[in-house]
């Protein structure tokens, strides 16, 4: 018996930190969305142990179209291995096809309080936009998102700010958890970016505001699948100044905004941009920006073109990523059914 134990505790200490992230199936990527995080996907599958999910059980908590539904989780998957993520290095996977999910939803609703989840920003938020459709769904799906964490044992999860009210309800319900049924969950820790880990990419129109999809100028916002020209064209009508030099300083804000994307996209610091462009106008350097982000790109256009043509290699994909990630998740939830009291099947 020791000597299992201590296997197992050296097998622990000896395996990567486990990661896990939600994907949703809303369509293609923001340029933002990519420099922010998305781009770092890959790095992160050397360091870490990680499993991603394409989460369409969540995207119902608003009504959708069942049959664009399937596409675009479809598209997001063939898009999150464009971006990066290799399925035979990290477990990538639909998490519709993994019934532990919402089975565990039920066990971990009913250690959560209906006082946090009323404290939800995001539920507040969403209702007041669908006011026709506030659903129970819409109400309790936090709970959902802490058991995509937990199932997997992840010990740390990518969260953006308007996630991490999010985050920390997983934790409490995995203390509450492991206090009244014993050591049961890893209670997750926010993985949080190293300064070059994610940029922050405004608007193209407005760079006072986030770069967003639902922004009502088309022109304010790239994603990561348009064609050179279009990219080229936005870039060129992006909103600087009435100055003329291209440099990093407060009240620039469009400038400061593409030097960030120009340097995310080239890796030149803002000194070099600056002596790069010394002399030259606004034209030019939005021209450039426009070719180095069309550039960048191009191998994420190209490995989608290629993985979104074979359905075939694609469902094989999603089939085995369900696999793996089934076996982990259910080796979690017989876990919990014996804690909670439930006869074994």
């Amino acid at each position: 018996m020791e000597n299992t134990e201590n296997k197992e505790q050296l097998q622990t200490s000896e395996r990567k930190k486990r990661i896990f992230s939600g994907i949703q199936p809303t369509g293609v990527f923001t340029l933002g969305n990519y420099l922010g995080a998305v781009k770092n996907w890959s790095k992160l599958q050397d360091e870490y142990d990680c499993i991603y999910s394409i989460v369409n059980m969540h995207a119902i908590t608003l009504r959708q179209d069942p049959a664009e539904l399937r596409r675009r989780t479809i598209e997001s998957y063939a898009l999150a291995m464009a971006c990066g993520i290799d399925p035979d290095k990290s477990i990538l996977f639909i998490q519709s096809h993994v019934p532990a999910h919402a089975e565990a939803n039920w066990v971990l609703g009913c250690t959560t309080q209906f006082g946090e989840l009323s404290r939800m920003t995001q539920f507040k938020d969403k209702s007041a936009k669908h006011a026709d459709n506030i659903n129970a769904g819409l109400f309790t799906y936090p709970v959902l998102m802490a058991g995509d964490i937990l199932l997997y044992q992840a010990d740390v999860v990518p969260v953006g700010i308007d996630q991490k009210q999010h985050l920390e309800l997983a934790r409490n319900i995995a203390e509450r958890f492991n206090g009244l049924y014993g050591k049961t969950f890893t209670v997750p820790e926010p993985y949080i970016p190293s300064a070059q880990g994610g940029a922050k990419i405004m608007s193209l129109t407005d760079p006072t505001k986030k770069m967003s999809k639902s922004d009502e100028n088309p022109r304010s916002c790239v994603l990561i699948l348009d064609e050179p020209n279009v990219i080229i064209k936005k870039f060129k009508s992006a909103i600087t100044d009435s100055e003329s030099e291209v440099c990093y300083r407060e009240g620039k804000d469009g400038i400061n905004n593409l030097m960030t994307i120009y340097s995310a996209v080239t890796g030149f610091s803002f000194e070099s941009i600056e002596r790069e462009f010394a002399g030259k106008g606004y034209g030019d350097f939005k021209l450039a920006v426009g070719e180095a982000v069309a550039e960048h790109l191009a191998p994420v256009r190209e490995n989608y073109a290629r993985y979104i043509a074979d359905k075939g290699y694609l469902e094989e994909c999603y089939k085995r990523g369900a696999e793996r990630a089934e076996r982990i998740a259910n080796r979690t939830l017989e876990k919990m059914y014996k804690k909670v009291g439930f006869v074994a099947r």
